[in-house]
């Protein structure tokens, strides 16, 4: 009960600050460009000649369901996470920063407790983030083009094709993808939160987790680094996009985030270590 208590301060503290909304206004701003977008006559010429091709018809995919996975695939990684990696380099540098751990740990508390409660809290606002974008997309695009429909997915990268005509099936895939994406995200979120526990500023700890991740992903794009596109961490991440398949594929599933999850003990681990060996009294 103590720690929930806590967890429950720490999250007050979290989303007190501008910083924690920004990310909220940005998506939002967004899926309306993307809806406005598709409405065009343009992108719907485009969008019916792909399905066509492929045996499907338009009316039935062309949905709100095929819409908000469009805006999870192409925003959440490269917009979500410059709002993720902001949020965790902040959360334990920015306190240090203000001089809030000097009087933090003139209480009897671990400095493994104070990290496992703020890594609890930047774990909820990853998820929660997640499930806000993909749950006010997915309203965003029933307003423009109604309830009904199946879900169409494709994407070439990652060799993921499939069609749901019923509407729930869709919906459960989404579901599924969104639960994915959270933990592929919370990834980010723990290298940003291994960097907030060393001795630099909130600034720098982002700076450096977005490079990583960008570097990674540029790399990944190489031709030559094809055959290892596997071994990337950012290629790992992607890995919600299996939950799309027809036939769920759980060796590949099990495999990625078994990767993804011991990465992000690593991350924790090495963080805490660094963060006992600072002296905040001096």
């Amino acid at each position: 009960m103590l720690f929930l208590q806590q967890l429950r301060g720490e999250l007050r503290k979290l989303f007190a600050r501008p910083r924690s909304w920004m990310g909220y206004g940005a998506f939002f701003l967004m899926e309306a460009l993307i809806l406005f977008v598709y409405k065009l006559d343009g992108s719907q010429r485009h969008m019916r000649g792909l399905m066509e091709r492929n045996g499907l018809e338009f009316g039935t995919y062309y949905s709100s369901l095929t819409i908000t996975f469009t805006i999870m695939l192409v925003s959440m990684f490269l917009l979500g996470s410059i709002y993720f990696a902001l949020v965790a380099g902040d959360i334990v540098a920015k306190e240090n920063e203000d001089g809030n751990l000097r009087m933090v740990f003139a209480r009897p508390v671990s400095r493994l407790r104070l990290l496992l409660v703020k890594y609890a809290a930047v774990s909820l606002y990853t998820f929660s983030f997640v499930f806000f974008v993909g749950i006010s997309g997915y309203l965003m695009a029933v307003l423009a083009l109604g309830r009904d429909g199946g879900l169409f997915v494709m994407e070439p990268r990652m060799k993921v094709f499939a069609a749901y005509p019923d509407w729930w099936d869709g919906a459960w895939r989404l579901l599924l993808a969104a639960a994915g994406i959270g933990v592929s995200m919370l990834t980010l979120s723990s290298l940003a939160f291994m960097f907030s526990c060393l001795k630099i500023k909130p600034a720098a700890a982002t700076i450096i987790t977005l490079t990583i991740l960008f570097v990674d992903m540029i790399l990944q794009g190489f031709p030559f680094f094809k055959p290892y596109e596997s071994y990337f961490v950012t290629w790992r991440m992607s890995a919600w996009v299996f939950f799309m398949e027809p036939h769920l594929s759980w060796p590949k599933l099990v495999e990625a985030y078994a990767f993804l999850i011991g990465l992000d003990v690593s991350l924790f681990t090495l963080g805490w270590a660094a963060f006992q060996t600072r002296d905040f009294k001096t």
